[in-house]
């Protein structure tokens, strides 16, 4: 038995650029898995990816030659039904031996032991380890199976008996296949083809062709030497990364921060080339994002930005070749740029000539769902929940003043205004051509009309955030149509039973979630959110079912993954939303008071007290008792702690209104000898009824002081 490094690739034609990056994550971790399973790979064994544009490679450190003999024991079946009344091996048990291998021979080696609640026979063996050859043949059809292939492509061998006629399916041709165990040549297959050690560089740099790998230790370097390939997907990243910054900086510029980009470029290119190129400043009269989107997506350009954030007319190309004079390449992708960046100008130009207005009544000819009408009925749909929001905002500031009433009557009507406005854009033919503009140009064209202050930037953030960590609408006309489009959108998918299942989540109704908490959360809005969702039902008519019940669980969950994701530990999120608070701007007070609370050294004891008196009064028939006789305050403890009741409750009740979650919790500390005290010489369930309601009314009195900020029994260990 040897112990060498193992190095396995596929040589494939290119492969998809979005998904290389899983391929060659999925390709390595899969044969690892399965060696490892095998007990091929050891505990010391670890796995390097490799992934370029025409190949999936893995290097593996410390595998065996073949897998050390394992012992197993394995239940054979009832001894009852394994043995005659006599003791002799019954037809049964002589067939289930033959299929391990073994006769009756083995009878004597054969252990009786308790299955259950029977006595079964157990056949203890030793199985021999796999050999390299046969568990890496295994792992690799493991592998390949379990690859995330986007969409599979079905080809012909060109190889075998009778080229042409058999298929193999993959999501590419593959040409090569390597395996190599230190210098050794292991041999499998797979999708028709034998391993070899024999791989391809750099179609057009390679300094050899093709590249015969001496050793499973030299394949990165021989591909690099030889090949002209840097083969780790990471490295080759990092390179680009690199040469962006250098090349940015040069020109004292900042290169567009875009991972998804920076990783499609990186499965695009084997050895990368950062280039700078330019276009006229005349196109930078178009709004940047219109700009940066087609360089982006048709061609895979990095947009320079200045030290302001402003889009400059250069931009860096990653280039797969290094020719002497790179002239020729810069000025080829200048003159394709050029008319990419000609259709945006021209695309934004024959959008201003019509106003937003005037494209409302063809919303009504865009279908929106087809239980749901269209993106015009939507658009009125979103204008009534905004002028319901509001009217939740002006009650719950009340009482106001006269000013304060003409405010809100000039957000109401900015609200409506902008919320007729917002998906006219989809109209637009830039937004045609690029869908994930949608709103940013509706900003650009109602500032261009030169509608009233606020309703373009409403209009602009009104699908904000649109993603975690996305900035959230700026004034609060945005914040009102932001969320009466999203609630719009839940309510009326929730309604006709859209509901998200599993990871399937077309409609993105948990994001739209996630963006109404962090709206109400991060402004700290006076709203809660039971009105919010009943405030939207009128809107819809007679169209959808009363989803409220099933959205406010939905809520909850994610609510529950946010705050976790915030870093709340899962007592203390439980803790605070265990009490369903329906204004989700005090969430971070009251989590923060919890946590403040939970490092004093009376919280402990405090909270099981908490629990206990919670489990008590879970216990009670009927309703529960609230009032106290102090006449029938018998025990000096039960004393103690109506008077220490007394003295801390209406300060924690103020502190509390005060919105001072934190003191309001920390006044609680001060009970904590007083409960200590009763529970350990006060019988609840005394004899006498009386003095067992007045007991309970003390307790019911505790519980609901202790439990205003948060459910202090979800922190009991």
């Amino acid at each position: 038995m040897t112990v060498a490094n193992l190095l396995v690739e596929l040589f494939v034609e290119e492969l998809p650029p979005k998904a290389l990056k899983k391929l060659g994550e999925s390709f390595a971790q899969g044969l690892m898995d399965s060696l490892r399973a095998q007990g091929l790979a050891t505990e010391h064994s670890a796995v390097s990816p490799f992934a370029s544009p025409r190949r999936l490679a893995a290097h593996i450190s410390a595998v065996l030659s073949a897998a050390p003999d394992k012992a197993v024991s394995q239940k054979l079946m009832p001894a009852s039904v394994a043995l005659a009344a006599d003791g002799t091996p019954t037809p049964a048990l002589l067939k289930k031996l033959a299929s391990f291998g073994a006769d009756a021979s083995v009878l004597p080696a054969l252990k009786r032991q308790m299955d259950g609640k029977s006595e079964a026979l157990f056949y203890d063996s030793v199985m021999p380890g796999a050999m390299l050859a046969q568990g890496l043949q295994k792992a690799l059809d493991e592998s390949i199976a379990k690859l995330p292939i986007p969409k599979v492509m079905t080809y012909q061998l060109e190889s075998g008996a009778q080229p042409g006629w058999n298929s193999v399916q993959f999501v590419r041709p593959a040409h090569g296949l390597v395996a190599l165990h230190g210098a050794d040549l292991v041999a499998v297959s797979a999708l028709g083809l034998h391993a070899g050690r024999e791989t391809h560089g750099h179609r057009f740099e390679a300094a050899l062709d093709p590249v015969v790998l001496q050793h499973a230790d030299c394949y990165a370097e021989q591909l690099r030497d030889q090949g002209a390939v840097i083969a780790s997907f990471a490295q080759r990243r990092g390179e680009i990364a690199r040469q962006l910054q250098h090349a940015a900086s040069r020109q004292g510029l900042t290169p567009i921060d875009d991972d998804a980009l920076l990783d499609e470029v990186t499965a695009l290119v084997e050895r990368p080339n950062v280039l700078l190129g330019r276009f006229e400043e005349a196109f930078l009269e178009v709004p940047q994002e219109c700009l940066i989107l087609t360089m982006k997506a048709n061609q895979k350009y990095f947009p320079l930005l200045d030290a302001a954030g402003k889009l400059t007319n250069q931009f860096l190309i990653v280039s797969n070749i290094s020719p002497a004079d790179p002239s020729a390449v810069v000025g080829g992708n200048e003159r394709v740029v050029r008319p990419r960046l000609a259709d945006a100008k021209f695309f934004f130009d024959q959008d201003r000539k019509k106003t937003l207005a005037s494209r409302v009544d063809g919303l009504a000819k865009v279908v929106y769902h087809n239980k749901l009408g269209s993106q015009g009925e939507r658009a009125e749909r979103v204008r009534a929940i905004g002028h319901a929001i509001v009217n939740q905002l002006r009650m719950a500031t009340l009482p106001y003043t006269v000013d304060a009433q003409d405010e809100f009557a000039v957000l109401d009507s900015k609200v409506q205004e902008a919320a007729l406005l917002a998906k006219a854009d989809l109209l637009t033919d830039m937004v045609g051509e690029f869908p994930e503009l949608q709103g940013i140009m509706g900003g650009y064209y109602a500032r261009h009309e030169g509608l009233r202050d606020g309703v373009a930037i409403a209009i602009e953030d009104h699908y904000k955030p649109r993603f975690a960590g996305d900035a959230l609408p700026r004034n609060h006309t945005g914040t009102v149509l932001a969320l009466a489009d999203k609630l719009e959108t839940l309510v009326g998918l929730f309604g006709i039973g859209q509901l998200p299942t599993g990871d399937k989540d077309p409609f993105a109704l948990r994001r739209h979630a996630l963006g109404v908490i962090r709206i109400l959360t991060d402004k700290n809005l006076p709203l809660d959110l039971p009105a919010l969702l009943r405030g939207a039902l009128p809107a819809f008519g007679e169209l959808i079912s009363d989803p409220t019940e099933a959205l406010q669980g939905f809520f909850n969950d994610r609510l529950a993954v946010s705050l976790r994701d915030q870093g709340y530990s899962a007592q203390e999120v439980d803790s605070v939303l265990a009490l369903a608070p329906t204004r989700l701007g005090d969430l971070p007070r009251r989590l923060e008071a919890v946590r403040a609370f939970a490092s004093l050294p009376e919280a402990g004891s405090l909270a099981a007290a908490n629990k206990r008196v919670s489990n008590i009064l879970k216990k009670i028939e009927g309703v529960t008792p609230t009032a106290v006789d102090a006449s029938l305050l018998r025990e000096p403890a039960e004393q103690a702690l109506a008077q220490a009741l007394a003295s801390v409750q209406p300060q924690a009740d103020t502190l509390f209104d005060q919105h001072d979650y934190t003191a309001s919790l920390q006044a609680l500390a001060a009970l904590r000898a007083p409960v200590d005290a009763f529970f350990e010489s006060v019988m609840v369930n005394a004899e006498d009824p009386a003095l067992r309601a007045n007991r309970l009314g003390l307790l019911a009195q505790l519980h609901a002081a202790m439990n205003r900020v948060a459910d202090l029994s979800k922190l009991a260990t």
